[in-house]
């Protein structure tokens, strides 16, 4: 009488046990968790991309930082020049104090008319 009690009482155990694991197998594969798990996937390829693409960047810098190196590229740029024109011909138009009369049929000094 034990041994089948001891077997009839292993079998539920199995059977509660297999019901169970099948259960919970079954839950994993309805629509709505299909989709989280799909949401959480992307999520994690998402930060994957990103910290991918963080040390890419992070790479390129490095890399152009140490070509510009190489070409010598890091000294600084010089200085714009402040003068547009050379002094001789900033200073004869600047200065003239005399003003240019004009006469019909003749030109005058600064080529107008």
């Amino acid at each position: 009488m034990f041994r089948r009690t001891f077997w009839f009482t292993t079998g539920v155990a199995a059977g509660v046990w297999a019901t169970t694991k099948v259960n919970r197998k079954l839950a994993k594969l309805t629509p709505e968790s299909l989709a989280l798990q799909a949401a959480d996937r992307a999520v994690i390829a998402g930060r994957k991309v990103k910290l991918f693409a963080l040390d890419v960047r992070d790479g390129m810098a490095h890399r152009e930082a140490a070509l510009k190196d190489a070409l010598g590229l890091t000294a600084a740029p010089p200085a714009p020049s402040t003068a547009r024109f050379p002094d001789s011909v900033t200073s004869s138009r600047s200065n003239s104090s005399t003003p240019t009369t004009r006469t019909p049929g003749k030109r005058t000094t600064d080529g107008v008319g």
